[in-house]
């Protein structure tokens, strides 16, 4: 009897190394310092999907991890002793669930697609990252911020309910939905992905939403770039001066307006300010902070803008830097840069090391951010002014050596008062860096999870112990 052409296909239980789509899964990491070579990968397209490869990862004592979009900066997916992958990007629904009265993503989503689905179909969003392509996976549990952030919060406060799959002291899988209501048994496992991090308590499936807001109809994207041969040492603590002390005065009186202070090293240039503003006074918002940063200095060597739909801008997002080598640091701050510190910037910005690519960026934060509890969400740090991302970026392995060790000693040199890590200030664990583990280089005597977590990491650690009693999902960063 022939096969009908509309026979759904057989389940795929496993793709190895000889199958042709093994190398794509493999290389889904965004960071090209790694690359995973798994025993298989295990495609899912359902809840039931994960909780049949969980089982079996603990059944055959493979160690399993996951991946949503694959951006994760260090080695949590792509660790050699990873055999088993479980890939989310099959997982993609969005939709409305009327029983929870929430909207529902799955976890492969990308931000992009549930921007996309959710504004065209009801008209709201998630308040999360700038970048279209991240997995919302990985970004949600992490906390999850963006343009939005300071008008309508962090992604998490407006997670109503989380499906994860867990595993058992007796090695059985199985999906739990665990919501924020206050007699939901299972209410401390929602809480762990308030900020808690991925990969850590098990799969995360499926987020709920509510009470999600609706975005500007309309946004004023912008890039402004001061030329580097401008710019000595005076006027560059001058301008990042002038851009920490306009955060701590006026920041949360212009919730609208979103921007990244690239701090580029000077052989790449120039000085880059990117963002989005919005509302009704998003031009003068703008044209008053350009002029506050540029008091003493001049203004910007060349500016560019462009009103958008807030659609077309959020899928567009920033330049993407995938493809590269890449080291990434975090901080967060709740007053200016100090002067010892703007000058440890320069210095480390203009020294004469053949650096490919390197900068700090000074993101803006607060207003709805800490409006929210520190205990409230796992996401701890709520009374920052700004976000701080530091990279380096390089093409070839051979450079790793040196590259790791600029990004590391600038990081070390800008908190050499707390021992080489922003003691009080914090980290965050989207941007994960396991030198914060590594005594060499974190040398204040104050645990890693307390850097991210604040003093929600022991409320952590207990849930991790119940919900994940084998420590089958682990990384470098686990609580």
């Amino acid at each position: 009897m022939a096969t009908s052409a509309t026979a759904a296909p057989a389940t795929v239980s496993a793709i190895g190394p000889g199958d042709p789509r093994y190398a794509f899964l493999a290389g889904r990491g965004y960071n090209e310092r790694f690359t995973g070579s798994p025993g298989h990968f295990r495609l899912a397209g359902s809840t039931d999907d994960v909780v049949r490869a969980v089982g079996d990862a603990v059944r055959a004592g493979r160690r399993v991890a996951v991946r949503s979009g694959g951006h994760c900066f260090e080695d949590f997916v792509d660790d050699p002793a990873v055999r088993v992958v479980i890939d989310l990007s099959a997982m993609t629904d969005v939709a409305y669930d009327p029983a929870r009265r929430a909207f529902v993503v799955e976890a492969g989503a990308t931000l992009g697609e549930a921007y996309r689905r959710l504004f065209l179909h009801w008209g709201v969003t998630i308040p999360a990252g700038w970048c279209p392509e991240v997995g919302v996976g990985g970004h949600v549990a992490a906390g999850g911020y963006g343009p939005l952030c300071r008008r309508d919060g962090l992604a998490v406060d407006h997670l109503y309910a989380v499906e994860v799959v867990v595993v058992d002291r007796a090695g059985k899988a199985r999906a739990v939905v665990a919501t924020r209501e206050p007699a939901d048994p299972h209410r401390d496992l929602w809480w762990a992905h308030t900020g808690g991090g991925g990969g850590s308590f098990g799969v995360v499936t499926r987020y709920w939403f509510r009470d999600l807001p609706r975005p500007p109809a309309d946004v004023l994207s912008f890039t402004l770039e001061w030329a580097w041969p401008g710019l000595d040492e005076p006027a560059f603590a001058r301008l990042v001066g002038n851009h920490g002390r306009w955060f701590e005065r006026h920041g949360d009186r212009h919730p609208g307006l979103y921007t990244e202070l690239l701090l580029f090293r000077r052989g790449q240039g120039a000085i880059t300010m990117i963002g989005q503003a919005f509302g009704g006074d998003a031009e003068r918002v703008l044209d008053e902070h350009v002029a506050a940063l540029g008091d003493g200095v001049g203004g910007p060597t060349t500016r560019t803008q462009q009103r958008q739909p807030w659609l077309a801008a959020a899928l567009e997002g920033p330049d993407d830097t995938s493809g590269w080598r890449l080291k990434v640091k975090s901080g967060y701050l709740r007053r200016p840069l100090t002067d010892r510190q703007i000058a440890t910037a320069y210095r480390h910005l203009t020294n004469d090391r053949d650096i490919l690519g390197g900068a700090l960026s000074l993101n803006s934060y607060g207003g709805r951010v800490n409006a929210v509890a520190p205990e409230a969400t796992a996401t701890a740090h709520r009374d920052a002014i700004l976000k701080l991302f530091y990279l380096a970026a390089w093409a070839e392995p051979a450079d790793d050596a040196h590259h790791l060790q600029w990004i590391r000693e600038f990081y070390r040199d800008m908190y050499a008062d707390t021992g080489g890590v922003p003691v009080g200030d914090g980290a965050y664990i989207g941007y994960p860096d396991t030198d914060l583990a590594d005594p060499r280089w974190n040398r204040s005597g104050l645990p890693w999870p307390t850097l991210y977590f604040g003093g929600n990491a022991p409320r952590l650690r207990e849930v991790k112990r119940r919900w994940d009693p084998r420590n089958v999902f682990h990384h470098a960063l686990t609580p």
